[in-house]
């Protein structure tokens, strides 16, 4: 099995990518070893010294260092812990844990413009930042605030900022004119 590893614009998260499929659809976030229950993989990932979060999405995983730890001294742990899963036939979830849906549910009069919000995002924004070993899901729209939920290699990282507000507010401005702000919440 050849795992090949990606940078990520998150100088903390390492992207993996085993060649194999880790989550069917959609994604799964453990941003603690506490969270990581639901999940074989992530436990075994959080065993390694200085793992801080761990993230799954289609095909890859990434991985978030503590602070202090140096990629080249925890890597190879890592890439060990993912190659002895996917060779031990372990699932990624276990028993009936399923990835969840990603974006937040929202009703009410505001539906309509949340279905074009949650649209854009699942047709512009996720596949792109996908592609940086992350997600952003929707969690909330009130009086023209969108409030969006970082995972992966986006969270914490140093230009989502950026991201949120030149990019992903600047296309649901263009596309949407009742929205007013972008917003990041924590988990």
């Amino acid at each position: 099995m050849f795992i090949q590893t990606e940078s990520t614009p998150n100088p903390a998260t390492l992207k993996f990518l085993p060649g194999q499929a880790v989550l069917g659809t959609g994604t799964a976030d453990f941003p603690t070893a506490d969270t990581a229950g639901s999940s074989p993989l992530a436990e075994r990932i959080f065993k390694v010294q200085g793992v801080a979060g761990v993230f799954f999405g289609a095909d890859f995983v990434t991985v978030t260092k503590a602070e202090g730890v140096e990629w080249d001294h925890i890597k190879p742990a890592i890439l060990g812990a993912i190659m002895e899963h996917f060779q031990s036939g372990q699932p990624v979830m276990a028993g009936e844990a399923s990835a969840p849906a990603g974006h937040a549910d929202h009703d009410g009069e505001d539906s309509e413009i949340v279905e074009q919000i949650k649209e854009l995002l699942d047709t512009r924004v996720r596949p792109a930042v996908a592609q940086d070993g992350g997600d952003i899901t929707f969690h909330g729209f009130d009086r023209g605030i969108v409030y969006l939920h970082m995972q992966g290699a986006c969270a914490g990282c140093p230009s989502s900022t950026l991201t949120l507000k030149m990019g992903i507010e600047n296309l649901l401005k263009h596309y949407i004119p009742e929205v007013v702000e972008v917003r990041p919440v924590a988990a």
